[in-house]
């Protein structure tokens, strides 16, 4: 599976967790990244774990963040693709500042051989109502 495809795939997730069409309001666009991330694989158990709880936390405490998506390609588990979406782009910087990122990027600092960080427009974002 490649990067494009895990990118739709993530963004129809977000769309469906959002409970609401974001088509149409006076909203400004939220700050959507994608981070492509190559792991060791000897420490793949690791990361993940470590990318879970950044994810669960940072979800669960920061409203700017509205949502995180980490998926692994089936082929390649090494390869992580992130999914970021923030209020805006101070709603980002401010993530970038918690302790709990700062915790994450510490601990996976050795784990990852390469990231790459691509920022994106938002082209259409739509979710169904939560039921």
């Amino acid at each position: 599976m490649n990067a494009k495809l895990l990118l739709v795939l993530g963004a129809s997730i977000l769309a469906l967790s959002l409970g609401g069409n974001v088509q149409g309001q006076q909203t400004p666009a939220p700050y959507v990244r994608v981070a492509e991330i190559e792991i060791d694989p000897a420490q793949l158990d690791s990361y993940k774990a470590a990318a879970k709880q950044v994810i669960e936390t940072s979800v669960g405490t920061e409203p700017g963040v509205l949502a995180l998506y980490a998926v692994a390609e089936k082929d390649n588990p090494a390869r992580v693709i992130v999914f970021e979406m923030y209020a805006d782009l101070e709603a980002y910087k401010a993530h970038l500042e918690t302790e709990h990122f700062k915790t994450y990027k510490a601990v996976t600092l050795n784990m990852v051989k390469s990231l790459k960080l691509a920022d994106t427009i938002p082209i259409a974002l739509s979710s169904k109502p939560k039921q």
